[in-house]
């Protein structure tokens, strides 16, 4: 049944598609940056596919690759009962047209990977920081993110307030081998 399902779909649309593969019951499709717009469209409204539902969206870093990031769109078709991951690759001066105009659920889900991965969304209208505070630098799901990050925020009891102050390492920062001495 699911292979079925890929193979119509690759026959449907083969220009759009790069690479295609199931695994554990689930159909990914790696798709062309240009034709993202088109692929999504057709998913949703094409007899065959109806995949009506984003379930989720997200993206993954892949810092020693050329397109660093990988963002992953989860679709669901009820009718059908059948998942498939649409995947996009892509370098970190990319922008990625916005799908929110097909799937309006998308929207909040581009901006919490604008606001962790600092990937940008062309055509998405409210493109602002959602996980983090206004004033913060940097992405933080991004692998070249320092791990203490760049500034402290706490309370201040006298100022009765939140301060942001430079981040203070009060011991130098140090790195552990965890080999164990019985396996050399």
């Amino acid at each position: 049944m699911l292979y079925n399902s890929l193979k119509s779909m690759i026959l449907s649309v083969p220009s759009f598609i790069e690479k295609a593969t199931i695994s554990k019951n689930v159909i990914c499709i790696y798709v062309k940056l240009n034709h993202l717009i088109k692929l999504m469209f057709f998913l949703k409204h094409y007899t065959n596919t109806r995949f009506k539902q984003l379930s989720d969206m997200t993206a993954v870093d892949f810092i020693e690759k050329e397109k660093r990031f990988e963002i992953a769109y989860m679709l669901l078709s009820i009718r059908f009962n059948v998942r498939l991951i649409i995947k996009l690759r892509i370098n970190e001066l990319t922008a990625v047209p916005s799908i929110s105009k097909i799937f309006p659920s998308a929207g909040w889900a581009e901006r919490e990977t604008w606001d962790m991965f600092g990937i940008f969304f062309t055509g998405n209208l409210d493109l602002r920081r959602i996980l983090t505070d206004y004033g913060f630098e940097g992405h933080p799901l991004r692998k070249d993110f320092p791990l203490s990050g760049y500034v402290e925020v706490r309370y201040d009891s006298a100022k009765k307030r939140v301060v942001c102050e430079p981040l203070e390492m009060t011991q130098e920062f140090r790195l552990f081998d965890f080999t164990s001495p019985w396996e050399k």
